[in-house]
């Protein structure tokens, strides 16, 4: 089937299967994370952003750097070293909250250093999809990476909150640190000769500005650009706001919780489905996907009872995982081999580096006006955003991604 299309390559199978697994156990650490954060807190929604906020802030700082490491060194030898780091850190962390030594200020420094270590990860991981599959299907590839790591959204939340509520945070954060040796022996067992390894870039001066002015002489690459940072800065904070309003307005357990954010990965699983039918990602359709998620999100924090909010997190989902992986796409496909990295560097450096700016005023703002608010604001930016970069910096064309014909033709299926 086209919609499988990337898993008849042998060194993808291998990819795929080692990230499902780790992927479940990262998802199961974030719950474990947040579910930890907020009783050392006693229920701090500041502290709840700040933790989040650390975990992003060297993306912001050092994300540009990851990209250009990544054009210039072999990526399959990096992320066996990102990926064996990031078991190590969350292994300490299960150690510390296993024992009951655990304070914040401890997760606060070890999501710092799961941060560090992403800013390389990354950049390879999402450039190395190409290297796998080639260009021809790295589309496909990118929505079913997507779709594998909603799959782990689904599992790893629901199995967090079971175990949170069995028998504490601390065993969660072991079984992750056990799941990166699936994607480390999968990575050990692929074959140089099968993969569509471009020459390196060789170390020069000025690579990191040769990055960004490439990409500032891309009219629609900025416009991706703006998009993506609102919508990631204050949209995309459901690790917060789920949590928040599962505990402060529906005043609902571990386990719901762990339901909150599996209905949200639901949506965004069907939304990656569709995506990989789509053979060309279109900036159209990425404007789109982006003001429908903003009303969404409004929507979403409206709804008057937790049954009512957990159905809405499903098309919200669907909404938001059509933007992400469109724009990662877009970012991709348009761009040389020789700059993919450095490319996706500050696209990483956008999507996940906004995360230290939202996130503790979306915190801040749970706290001092109460948790919906801070889904319907994050709403509100996402969808002025789109509308703003649309009337100032689109041509008169791309105007029509407003006319409810066009909504109802990008949604059904034919783009």
């Amino acid at each position: 089937m086209s919609l499988f299309r990337s898993l008849r390559n042998r060194n993808y199978r291998l990819f795929a299967a080692g990230q499902v697994v780790s992927n479940s156990g990262t998802w199961m650490q974030r719950v474990a994370q947040d579910w930890l954060v907020l009783g050392l807190t006693h229920g701090s929604g500041t502290a709840l952003g700040i933790t989040t906020g650390l975990q992003f802030l060297p993306l912001l700082l050092f994300g540009l750097y990851g990209g250009v490491l990544a054009d210039r060194f072999r990526k399959r030898r990096v992320l066996m070293i990102t990926q064996a780091v990031m078991g190590a850190l969350a292994l300490v962390l299960g150690v510390l909250a296993v024992t009951g030594t655990a304070h914040v200020w401890q997760v606060y420094a070890l999501a710092f250093g799961l941060g560090m270590a992403t800013v390389v990860d990354n950049p390879t991981r999402q450039s190395f999809a190409v290297e796998m599959v080639g260009p021809s299907d790295l589309s496909n590839a990118i929505a079913l990476n997507s779709a594998i790591f909603n799959m782990a959204r689904i599992v790893g939340p629901a199995i967090a909150g079971v175990l949170i509520a069995a028998i504490g945070t601390g065993p969660v954060f072991l079984v992750n640190a056990a799941s990166f040796g699936a994607v480390l022996f999968g990575l050990y067992l692929m074959r140089d000769d099968d993969l569509y390894i471009k020459d390196r870039v060789p170390r020069a001066k000025g690579q990191l500005r040769e990055g960004l002015r490439y990409v500032r002489g891309r009219r629609d690459l900025v416009m991706v650009l703006i998009i993506v940072g609102f919508v990631a800065a204050f949209g995309m904070n459901f690790q917060i706001t789920t949590a928040l309003i599962s505990r402060q307005v529906f005043h609902s357990g571990a386990s719901s919780f762990g339901l909150a954010s599996t209905m949200l990965a639901v949506g965004a699983l069907a939304g990656s489905l569709l995506a990989a039918r789509r053979k060309q990602p279109r900036l159209r359709l990425l404007l789109v996907a982006a003001a429908v998620f903003g009303v969404l999100e409004i929507v979403t924090g409206l709804m008057p009872n937790y049954p009512s909010f957990l159905v809405m997190l499903v098309p919200t989902g669907v909404a938001l995982l059509t933007f992400n992986t469109t724009a990662n796409a877009v970012m991709q496909l348009s761009v040389p081999a020789s700059m993919r990295g450095r490319v996706m560097g500050l696209y990483l450096l956008v999507f996940a580096g906004s995360a230290p700016i939202g996130s503790p005023l979306i915190g801040w703002l749970a706290q001092i006006f109460g948790p919906r608010w801070s889904v319907i604001f994050g709403g509100i930016v996402s969808l002025a955003a789109v509308l703003g970069v649309v009337a100032i910096m689109a041509p008169r064309p791309a105007l029509a991604v407003v006319r409810p014909r066009v909504l109802l033709r990008t949604f059904g299926g034919t783009r």
